[in-house]
């Protein structure tokens, strides 16, 4: 075995490689578990259970449902749609059982943005949430979906607390608008008609493609990673490797409050976890921070994952901070950077480090973390998982020595298949079996890696990126505007915010009109936070929009 810089360091309770075929698919590690812990809790969401059996019952129904009575077939996409419940790993297994295709969707997309998702995957079969139904009634006719399921926040609540949380969703907080979608069916009524059949297990191959995650690139149009079972069962044995020597099967309490449909969360929490037979709490709403330290007081919680704005969230909080936190065992940061201020202040109330672990969707997505034997090292990312690989290259494609910054590149059985449908775009980003990550990097003597700024345009905000041209599209849209050019400027909340710089004919045009249109084709992160009206924007000798000078000229007058 070549010996890496970071073997240096490596614990010594985790393996530097691991069996990354040992599961035949996501399927058969599902299958194993589910069997193994039996009566055992694993999910829990709003004060109800669902054990490792009952998930079992209800996953083996829905799959029938997809088969035997829409007679769907292996390799057709079912896109998700809702926040975190109890029926998202009801529904995602039960795909995945039945040889389908998942394709997460956040359900805060806007109609135009769950019409692209949608139509570039083909979707054939859509879950929502009712809640944001009536944004799917405006784009029906325009995407490929024959079936639509409908399923109510509380539909797995069961009896009485099923029916009022039901209701209150939608009558006391009128959280549900009116919607007519004249085929849908309920995910009630699609697990009681699976429900008739025997279920027949599909053939899945660690080739299959699992997950379509989105995700996207400078031209700011998202893209579908295609995530092989392969690819997942290879992260969630690297993830327990890196992981094992602090945890015990049946024993561990995990907070989930991320969402499922990110792919942190889904390969961590939601899929890592069931291997070892973790009791996983659902956070549907983590935003509500006094509702969600309550649950939080309820439980001896051993592992909890998030984002440095969430973790900072919860630090904020009187009540999170008088908690027990005797049985915290694993804390683990990702998705944006972990800021130093935020793991001293972790480690000073909850007594457990802040571990940052990096990774991308095209990574499963983790590719590195921090030891979590308390080596760790704050603004670092770690070290690369068992049986990854990192490189770190000049523009030229040339591995650069210890020390020297440029494009970090990884390899490793989580890196994906490539870009559904994408084969351009998916070779502007491999070089060989090495995915270059568009981050750049420096890796020290001993083989901790530390980012230090990204090739990519994109902006960071809370954990999410955001595309400059789909924002400036959006802009440039309104009457009366000429150019426009967004970056993303630095945010102690969020990492960074949206800025626009916009030239306009139409003098009268204020930022909030220009702010108010964006909200109605974007999600609320992707829009701009501040408008700047300018009678020019630099551009290059063939009249592209130089954002990099924009926002060197912002930093600038900002006096940063």
């Amino acid at each position: 075995m070549k010996d890496f810089p970071w073997f240096k360091h490596y614990p010594d309770s985790v393996p530097k490689e691991v069996d990354y075929t040992a599961y035949g698919s996501v399927a058969e590690l599902f299958e194993e578990s589910v069997t193994k812990y039996g009566d055992a809790v694993a999910y829990e969401c709003m004060g109800k259970t669902m054990s490792f059996n009952q998930l079992n019952k209800l996953s083996e129904d829905f799959a029938c449902y997809l088969t035997q009575v829409l007679r769907l077939k292996k390799g057709n996409r079912v896109a998700i749609q809702m926040p975190n419940t109890l029926q998202y790993p009801v529904v995602m297994f039960g795909a995945l059982r039945a040889g389908m295709i998942v394709v997460n969707t956040n359900p805060l997309y806007t109609p135009s943005e769950m019409q692209h998702q949608f139509k570039d995957s083909g979707a054939d079969l859509i879950i929502i949430v009712a809640n944001f139904a009536s944004n799917l009634e405006k784009i029906l006719t325009k995407i490929p979906a024959k079936h639509i399921i409908v399923t109510e926040l509380g539909d797995l609540l069961g009896g009485v607390k099923g029916t009022i949380v039901n209701l209150v969703v939608k009558y006391i907080k009128k959280m549900v608008p009116a919607f007519s979608i004249p085929n849908a069916i309920s995910l009630k009524s699609a697990l009681a008609k699976g429900a008739n059949h025997k279920f027949k297990p599909i053939e899945i191959s660690l080739e299959d493609t699992a997950f379509l995650q989105y995700t996207g690139g400078t031209t700011g149009v998202s893209k579908g990673a295609e995530l092989s079972h392969g690819n997942i069962v290879a992260n969630m044995q690297q993830i327990s490797a890196w992981m094992k020597p602090k945890l015990k099967e049946r024993e561990e309490i995990v907070i989930t409050a991320l969402p499922l449909y990110h792919i942190f969360a889904l390969t961590v929490n939601c899929l890592a976890m069931l291997k070892i037979g973790a009791h996983n709490l659902l956070v549907t709403n983590p935003r509500d921070m006094p509702a969600f330290c309550k649950d939080l007081s309820k439980k001896k919680f051993t592992v909890i994952t998030g984002v440095n704005t969430l973790f900072n969230g919860l630090l904020n909080q009187e009540a999170f901070r008088s908690l027990d936190f005797s049985a915290l065992k694993i804390t683990v940061g990702g998705g944006m950077a972990v800021q130093k201020a935020t793991a001293e202040k972790w480690m000073a109330v909850t007594g457990t480090p802040l571990a940052e672990g990096y990774g991308l969707t095209e990574t499963s997505p983790v590719a590195s973390c921090n030891p979590i034997d308390g080596t760790e090292r704050n603004g670092t990312i770690g070290l690369p998982l068992p049986n990854t690989e990192f490189m770190v290259i000049d523009e030229q494609g040339n591995t650069l020595p210890v020390g020297e910054r440029g494009e970090l590149c990884i390899r490793g059985p989580q890196v994906m298949k490539g870009y559904w449908h994408k084969p351009k775009e998916t070779a502007e980003v491999m070089m060989g079996d090495w995915f270059k990550s568009g981050d750049i990097a420096v890796m020290d003597e001993d083989g901790f890696t530390k980012i230090v700024d990204r090739k990519k345009e994109m902006i960071l905000v809370s954990g999410f990126n955001v595309y400059p041209n789909e924002v400036e599209d959006v802009i440039a849209s309104y009457p009366g505007v000429l150019e426009v050019g967004v970056i993303g400027i630095p945010d102690e909340k969020s990492t960074e915010r949206v800025v626009a710089y916009v030239v306009v004919k139409d003098k009268t045009i204020t930022q909030d009109q220009i702010i108010a249109h964006c909200h109605v084709s974007l999600t609320n992160y992707k829009c701009p936070k501040e408008i700047y009206f300018v009678d020019e924007l630099p551009k290059s000798n063939v009249g592209k929009i130089l954002r990099r000078k924009i926002k060197e000229a912002h930093m600038e007058k900002a006096g940063k």
